[in-house]
């Protein structure tokens, strides 16, 4: 799977564990920054992220901030993203399996790279489920994206 990774300044310290990790599982990367510690606007590298997967250069997106907050906050901002903000490993797949996810949020102020790679693994193995009820409540959130 092709995957494109962000962070801002905050998130910076444990985005290359996030890289690293991502290749290690087999995963082509994409990087759109930061590339260091240098204060950055999350807004900026959200966009960047959300437009990769949008235009179906990258399947699926992680997002590293300070908290994962602003991160999907902004990324959920674009139309056809769905972002989550996932510090425990249920949520990293339920997301996906139940809400089609197709951002990641995580902060790095909040975990660090061992639990990272856990939520990222869960995140990665997560397929959307076929169940109707799944189905549709998705479709009713493409429908709210058309509304604006």
């Amino acid at each position: 799977m092709r995957l494109v990774i962000g962070s801002d300044h905050a998130g910076w310290s444990l985005k290359q564990a996030v890289v690293d990790h991502v290749r290690g599982l087999g995963h082509d990367v994409v990087d759109v920054g930061s590339h260091d510690d240098k204060p950055v606007d999350f807004p900026d590298i959200a966009r960047d992220v959300a437009r990769k997967v949008t235009s179906g250069e990258a399947a699926r997106g992680i997002m590293v901030c300070g908290t994962g907050v602003g991160a999907s906050i902004a990324a959920n901002k674009m139309k056809g993203i769905r972002a989550a903000v996932c510090h425990d490993v249920h949520s990293a797949h339920q997301s996906v399996e139940h809400d089609d996810v197709n951002v990641m949020c995580i902060g790095a102020q909040i975990v660090g790279p061992w639990l990272a790679k856990d939520l990222i693994t869960s995140f990665l193995a997560a397929e959307f489920s076929t169940d109707p009820d799944f189905r549709r409540r998705v479709d009713k959130l493409h429908a709210m994206d058309e509304e604006g």
